[in-house]
């Protein structure tokens, strides 16, 4: 079968990139009959730019100008087998690709199954930096991979999960494509918590869903065969430079080698100096900024960050490049980068006790779990707080 979009890609050579042709291509099966100036509006092109790709694809037989813009049988055969979109619920699809929140009133039942999915998943280990994003939010990030036309047909990564983020693609996918399924769609998981990696696993049997799930220690190179494989990737790494320049580096070798595919950066707020240093990696990396959303994210219990973060929107460029493509040795989590000692002290005996990653205990959590080396009670005040840079 023709590939049209690298047809037309040859001949129009489009600033964007070939995703823009399929992105047009898909709103012609999606919608039959659409003006071409409706169509230019959706795929954020110029009306006359927008025609000469319409134009390309007529000539390659994918599309007809007849009542408006509308597939051939041959371009619908393309669409549904080729690119994955055989079995869509096209209604459903167009209320979720609508901003707002729709969606929540469609999802409804999935976002009660990730509710309780959330309720049951590991305990985070604050000392790698893991949150707890709310059930909603990670259903958030799956729906905005749909509206970047990122999830139907393409290979999603997750460079980290302990959001269960994969869970959520692949719980969408299932009510996009109600009969079959979207086989289409492979979904990959890489961590080195193995405790989220069994969860997931056992949730994508339970609920049918398809989902790869490797360990790996980021630190660590990608093996060769990760390599320019990933249309699009999701990271929520830990909130230091050195922890965002890693897992980027890291999906950023995994991502295909093309131009305008989306990468989905949950961060948090920071200062104006600290987010001035960030987009100097971004540059380093020949990143692109496509959009930023603040309060996107909500996390439960994340009180230093305000419990909110924000979902940055990437785009690769043609010189895009890891910044970081060997074994990492330095410090990449905040409580390494971000030396805090903490001087709890215990009510009921007056013991001081260090917490931090030089301390007596490495957290508070840990403190209160195993209680105070002499009475072993577990209630404590903060007394002292002394913060060493790196």
């Amino acid at each position: 079968m023709k590939n049209y979009i690298e047809l037309v890609n040859a001949n129009v050579r489009l600033q964007e990139g070939p995703l823009v042709i399929e992105q047009l291509l898909v709103e012609c099966f999606i919608q039959p009959g659409i003006s071409t100036k409706e169509l230019a509006r959706k795929v954020l092109l110029p009306v006359p730019v927008a025609t000469a790709v319409k134009k390309e694809l007529i000539k390659a037989g994918a599309l007809m100008q007849d009542r408006g813009v509308r597939c051939t049988y041959n371009g619908i055969s393309y669409i549904e087998n080729e690119l994955g979109y055989g079995g869509l619920d096209k209604a459903l699809y167009q209320r979720l690709m609508t901003n707002g929140t729709v969606w929540k009133i469609e999802l409804e039942e999935i976002l009660s199954l990730i509710t309780k999915l959330f309720q049951l998943r590991p305990q985070v280990n604050v000392q790698i930096d893991q949150s707890k994003c709310t059930p909603e939010t990670s259903l958030r990030r799956a729906i905005l991979c749909l509206r970047e036309h990122a999830l139907i047909g393409k290979k999603i990564l997750c460079v980290g999960d302990d959001d269960l983020v994969s869970v959520s693609l692949g719980l969408l996918l299932n009510r996009l494509f109600p009969n079959e399924g979207n086989k289409k769609t492979m979904i990959t998981v890489i961590d080195n918590d193995d405790r989220f990696l069994k969860y997931i696993r056992d949730i994508k049997v339970r609920e049918g869903l398809f989902i790869n799930d490797l360990h790996m220690d980021l630190r660590q190179p990608l093996p060769e065969y990760f390599h320019g494989q990933y249309d699009c990737f999701f990271t929520d790494p830990p909130y230091t430079l050195q922890g965002m320049s890693l897992f980027l580096s890291r999906g950023i070798s995994a991502i295909k080698k093309a131009k305008g595919l989306p990468i989905f950066l949950s961060f948090a707020h920071k200062s104006p100096d600290f987010m001035l240093a960030f987009q100097q990696e971004l540059i380093h990396m020949s990143l692109s900024i496509k959009e930023i959303i603040v309060h996107f994210n909500e996390y439960e219990g994340a009180q230093m960050i305000g419990n909110k973060g924000q979902m940055i929107v990437l785009q690769t460029t043609e010189s895009t490049k890891p910044n970081i493509t060997d074994r990492f040795e330095d410090t990449i989590y905040t409580g390494e980068v971000r030396q805090t000692i903490r001087t709890y002290q215990c009510k009921l005996c007056n013991r001081s006790i260090l917490v931090g990653i030089q301390g007596d205990f490495p957290t508070i959590e840990v403190l209160k779990n195993q209680g105070c080396p002499v009475c072993n009670q577990n209630k404590f005040c903060l007394i002292k707080k002394q913060i060493r840079r790196k």
